[in-house]
């Protein structure tokens, strides 16, 4: 259980790292992730230029902490965003959906460490060959988009393990001590905890948004849009219809038309639960009520603690 590789590279207290999701991971909350001992992520995804140096100033102001920014490597406008990331010392980069080779040598010569975000031993293993500092190994019960392998957190974790020899964080399903503890005896370095993060009071996704995930029910989530990107979604008008059209053999063309551009803005941020794309994950039904990130916080070592407790005591 050698959590230290990750909170050594980080530099932070917890091995618990904040998903960098589009709408919902602004300042606020990653600083107040940072503040309390984890890796608060800037989700750079749904930002332009402008607004990504707004909230890389905003977070210099309300952390002395370690931090990061979460690029989506497929961004329309990569060069400028890493550009800026560089200008700004940003220490610490998450990259996802995209080949690590590309960017990952002039983020590190510029002292940046660097992590990509994996479905995949196959991606865990080219990930390693590009030079990243470690992995996110995310399974398929994460919100949002996922990988087309399909491989649960429980499943992914020990190959990947077995696999590389650089740090591994673990992802997808983790929302609380026991499932912490549980990625840690698989032998992950460290956590990275997205949906209940994404409904806390410090989240920047709307109101409506966040009642609708702490009424969700287990089963209330499930992975579409396969023929163009894997993404899980909670149930509601707009996913009834791409389910509808799935099971009707949609081509991919037809998904996209009516997936159309800003369906998770209009959904996660201003709160429209008809139209929008709601993503969120699998434990979303664990998740009832607001909570502050300090609450979480709290909760989260508390329980893992106990966990372990109760583990050493059964084999004594």
């Amino acid at each position: 259980m050698n959590t230290k590789r990750i909170t050594n590279l980080l530099g932070i207290q917890y091995p618990i790292i904040q998903g960098g999701m589009v709408w919902c991971s602004g300042w606020k909350l990653a600083s107040a992730v940072s503040n309390n001992g984890g890796l608060g992520l800037i989700g750079a995804g749904s930002m332009h230029p402008d607004t990504l140096l707004h909230h890389i100033q905003s977070m210099k102001q309300a952390t002395q902490k370690p931090w990061g920014v979460n690029i989506p490597l497929m961004y329309p406008q990569i060069d400028i965003i890493i550009d800026c990331i560089i200008k700004s010392e940003v220490p610490i980069v998450f990259t996802s959906a995209g080949s690590p080779k590309i960017w990952t040598k002039t983020l590190q010569s510029n002292g940046i460490k660097v992590v990509h975000v994996v479905s995949s031993t196959q991606f865990a293993l080219k990930s390693e060959d590009a030079g990243v500092d470690a992995i996110v190994a995310e399974g398929f019960e994460a919100g949002g988009h996922n990988g087309k392998e399909e491989t649960t957190t429980m499943s992914l974790i020990p190959k990947v393990i077995e696999a590389v020899k650089i740090p591994v964080i673990a992802a997808g399903g983790i929302a609380t001590g026991k499932q912490m503890a549980a990625a840690i005896a698989l032998g992950a370095n460290g956590v990275q905890i997205g949906s209940r993060f994404a409904v806390c009071k410090e989240s920047s996704a709307h109101e409506n948004f966040k009642q609708y995930v702490y009424k969700s029910q287990e089963g209330d989530t499930m992975l579409c849009l396969k023929k163009v990107s894997p993404t899980r979604l909670l149930k509601n008008d707009f996913f009834n219809t791409i389910y509808t059209m799935e099971q009707a053999g949609a081509s991919a063309e037809e998904l996209k038309e009516v997936l159309g551009k800003g369906r998770a803005k209009k959904g996660i941020f201003e709160g429209n639960l008809s139209d929008g794309e709601l993503e969120i994950g699998q434990v979303a039904s664990m998740i009832n009520s607001a909570e502050s990130v300090t609450d979480i916080f709290s909760s989260i070592i508390t329980e893992y603690n106990n966990t372990l407790k109760s583990i050493n005591q059964e084999f004594i």
